[in-house]
């Protein structure tokens, strides 16, 4: 932080008209209306001529029909002038894979992150969670920064899971770890801040993410006002963002999308396993929306009996049987059985959820959920306005910055550009 200190002295005068006609000079040099734009002459944008930069901004939580709500001004002026859509995320709908799946380009079963919490057979008793750092848990694909960095991109990340790990000895120029007291200004200042530097230690790629629309969702549901106050609250930093970039005359292409959407629970609407299955015959890793869980040994019989049974509310598969549409099931990390609850029901594994409350909002549930759609909004010069697209799998984003960013296309990916192939400025 900057801090500007005043300093004063002592003057002494002759006659009092020379005092106060200097006094009038020096506040005719230092006062200008509030909103006077910058002189000509100082002007940034007149100083340099800014090639684009690529911003890839995370809303957590953000449903698409939030922007419904008549609080979202700056995003509804970059969807008016770009594209937008309903953007499906991968399963599970959480967070972690989610962020992901969005800048590899391959799902969680491919990516290696498939929970948020997750066990690993060759770290027997080590659980991974949104806390883990260790690099044996996220090189198993390769994220859009290191594909940036190796082909000489400097990029730098305001939080964004995963990036304040050592790829193979690789990380983005700059970046933060995840604090959650940093508030949104502080996060938009940083990108900006990063940005006022020389054009040889500028970042041409960015991440930025934004928390607090998803903590509301959880802790009060997503029909609440209080989510909808972060609604406008995250639509002001947006705002923020776009006036730090006109006063740098910084161009931009900037790429706004959400992990998953959110949907109500309720106590009322509950399974429980551990009714079902005598607790000392399974280990649960993960519950709520979705449930992964291993049976101990010499119970495997009658676990797959009594979880693949048709149940209300819920249905369970074999990893090896989960449905082909979910992309799931064959990373060593996913369990042995997986259940997927309805969606707005839980399935809880013991009384205390393993890491979620059991009302107010959450997610996790079926891909193909209205609830679980997620934002997407692209704006900036490579950018055509080609208005509202059709629906697209999350995976798709990573193609979509390769492009933006002029990037080789590298490994095969489960995503492609072809979503946006009318929409890019070639």
């Amino acid at each position: 932080m900057t801090q500007f200190v005043r300093k004063g002295g002592v003057m002494r005068w002759t006659t009092r008209i020379i005092a106060a006609a200097l006094c009038a000079a020096l506040q005719a040099c230092v006062t200008a209306p509030v909103n006077a734009p910058p002189h000509p002459a100082v002007s940034t944008a007149a100083a340099e001529r800014r090639a684009p930069v690529t911003i890839l901004v995370s809303i957590d939580g953000f449903r698409p029909d939030y922007r419904q709500r008549g609080v979202t001004p700056n995003l509804d002026a970059l969807a008016a002038g770009g594209i937008s859509a309903a953007m499906r995320p991968s399963f599970p709908s959480v967070t972690f894979p989610n962020h992901y799946a969005i800048v590899t380009g391959l799902r969680p079963d491919r990516n290696g992150i498939v929970g948020n919490r997750m066990e690993d057979p060759r770290r027997p008793g080590v659980v991974f969670t949104m806390q883990s750092d260790d690099p044996f848990w996220w090189t198993e694909a390769e994220p859009i920064w290191v594909t940036a960095e190796r082909a000489g991109v400097r990029s730098a990340t305001m939080f964004w899971p995963g990036s304040n790990v050592d790829w193979n000895g690789v990380r983005p120029d700059d970046w933060q770890q995840y604090a959650h007291a940093i508030d949104a200004r502080q996060r938009v200042d940083s990108i900006i801040d990063w940005l006022r530097r020389p054009a040889a230690t500028r970042p041409r790629f960015l991440t930025v993410y934004f928390d607090a629309v998803d903590s509301a969702g959880h802790k009060y549901g997503p029909d609440d006002a209080q989510v909808t106050a972060a609604v406008r609250d995250v639509d002001s930093a947006i705002g923020r963002l776009r006036a730090g970039l006109a006063e740098l005359g910084q161009p931009a292409n900037l790429v706004i999308v959400a992990d998953h959407g959110m949907a109500p629970i309720s106590p009322a609407r509950v399974v429980r396993i551990d009714q079902m299955l005598p607790p000392d015959t399974f280990h649960a890793i993960t519950d709520g929306p979705y449930v992964g869980l291993d049976p101990v040994a010499g119970h495997e019989a009658n676990v797959a009996r009594v979880l693949l049974a048709p149940h209300d509310h819920l249905q369970c598969w074999r990893k090896g049987e989960v449905p082909a549409r979910f992309h799931y099931g064959t990373n060593p990390r996913v369990p042995a059985f997986v259940c997927l609850a309805e969606t707005g029901w839980l399935a809880l594994t013991k009384d205390a959820p393993i890491d979620h409350p059991v009302s107010g909002g959450t997610h996790g549930f079926d891909p193909a959920s209205p609830e679980m759609a997620a934002l997407f909004i692209a704006n900036g010069p490579a950018i055509r306005p080609r208005g509202v697209l059709r629906a697209f799998d999350n995976v798709d984003v990573t193609p979509l910055l390769r492009d933006l960013l002029g990037l080789p296309t590298g490994t095969k990916l489960d995503g492609d550009d072809a979503p946006f192939q009318g929409a890019l400025v070639r």
